[in-house]
């Protein structure tokens, strides 16, 4: 069914084998299409939620799923390939010898061969603008094009979720900028968990705000981030000197109307 959200989490409940509590009882609904940015301080969770979304971390209390599938141990296959993670440091999921080979390697591991496994390949790299680096050695390129590359391995796995840590971090302006345009025009959900506010702003419509493991704030980004109290309670800073544009009022009615 096409209104079954992309992701439902209730209840989420998470403690450390050390006994440190990470998460108390998170409750967040994502749309299908939705590009959702998920703030918070250091420490606030957001790492332990994300591990939960494709059953890296399990054993706790509540329940996810994914597209109407439960995040269970008899699903991790298919999880897995339904939420697609995109690491903030590129080398750790580029590991061989060129570019092609980095991408192909999830689909070829799922049993794709041949044209259809080469179809996958350049159709994620063509999202991602890196059809032509194709032969490319992976470290031969630069750390913007190597982020663009980690989310074209993701991509070709067709994922029903795209899971982004910390996507802008070490880019340079005009980096930024690309992976900005490409996040825009795919067609996918989108969870951009971020410290980099006017990232979020320009990228999410929405955002979460989680703090110590609670889920403490969920609305418009813009609403959210022009909250200075909010952000302050919970450890979050806009850039100096950036001001979060204001909605346009609306024009007033002429007198007597």
């Amino acid at each position: 069914m096409t209104d079954t959200p992309s992701l439902d989490v209730r209840g989420l409940a998470y403690a450390y084998p050390d006994g440190h509590q990470a998460l108390f009882g998170v409750d967040l609904t994502v749309a299908r299409g939705e590009r959702v940015a998920l703030l918070g301080p250091n420490g606030a969770g957001k790492t332990t939620l994300v591990l939960h979304l494709n059953g890296i971390l399990t054993g706790g209390l509540g329940s996810v799923t994914v597209g109407g599938l439960p995040v269970e141990k008899r699903n991790l296959a298919e999880i897995r390939r339904r939420v697609g993670i995109v690491f903030q440091d590129p080398d750790d999921q580029l590991f061989m010898p060129t570019v092609r080979e980095d991408v192909a390697f999830g689909p070829a591991a799922a049993g794709l061969r041949g044209p259809e496994l080469e179809s996958r390949v350049h159709e994620a790299l063509d999202q991602v603008g890196m059809a032509g680096f194709a032969g490319r050695p992976p470290h031969h390129l630069s750390f913007g094009q190597r982020r663009r590359v980690a989310v074209a391995t993701v991509l070709a796995m067709r994922p029903e979720i795209l899971v982004l840590d910390e996507p802008s971090s070490n880019l340079d302006p005009a980096s930024r900028r690309e992976l900005a345009d490409i996040l825009r025009s795919l067609d996918i959900t989108v969870l951009m968990v971020t410290h980099d506010l006017p990232y979020a702003l320009e990228l999410c419509p929405r955002s979460l705000i989680l703090s110590d493991g609670v889920l403490a704030a969920d609305g418009p980004t813009r609403e959210l981030l022009a909250d200075d109290v909010l952000l302050r309670a919970h450890r979050l800073e806009l850039p100096y000197g950036f001001a979060v544009p204001s909605l346009p009022s609306l024009p007033s009615l002429p007198s007597g109307v």
